[in-house]
């Protein structure tokens, strides 16, 4: 029986970074990357700080959740293996901790940019959170 691990990913150094040691660590298992956007994180606003209409809030959301997606496929291409992709919008914390209480995967590998002390109390761990929360191993590439 084959694995499936759980990759959640962002547009950052540290999901990639997570993505390639979970495609290289884990060969011949399957592979999931997910991508929650968050909308609430001030990212879809417009020019002059106004908040868009919600239709335009998702699709916003979508288009730069399938980017990510698109980055991860290249880097499986790159590494010869097809992955499986999936995204919602949310909060990033309950969605991936959701997404592996879901029972269909077996590990989870998430990058996390290691701030300690005041940045990290200050900004959370999604990381932090998803090992704390998580039914299912967890690995953390730093």
């Amino acid at each position: 029986m084959s694995e499936r691990i759980l990759v959640p990913m962002d547009d950052s150094e540290p999901a990639v970074d997570a993505l390639t040691y979970a495609l290289e660590s884990y060969p011949d298992s399957t592979v999931e990357v997910f991508t929650v956007v968050d909308i609430t994180d001030g990212g879809y606003v417009d020019g002059a700080g106004l908040s868009w209409a919600h239709d335009d809030l998702q699709a916003a959301a979508e288009e730069r959740g399938e980017a990510i997606l698109e980055t991860a496929r290249d880097i499986a291409a790159e590494h010869g293996v097809d992955i499986e992709t999936e995204q919602t919008i949310g909060t990033p914390t309950r969605a991936i901790v959701d997404r592996c209480a879901s029972g269909d995967f077996d590990a989870v590998v998430i990058g996390s940019h290691g701030r300690e002390g005041a940045p990290r109390v200050l900004l959370g761990s999604v990381a932090e959170m998803v090992v704390r929360r998580s039914p299912i191993p967890v690995t953390v590439v730093r």
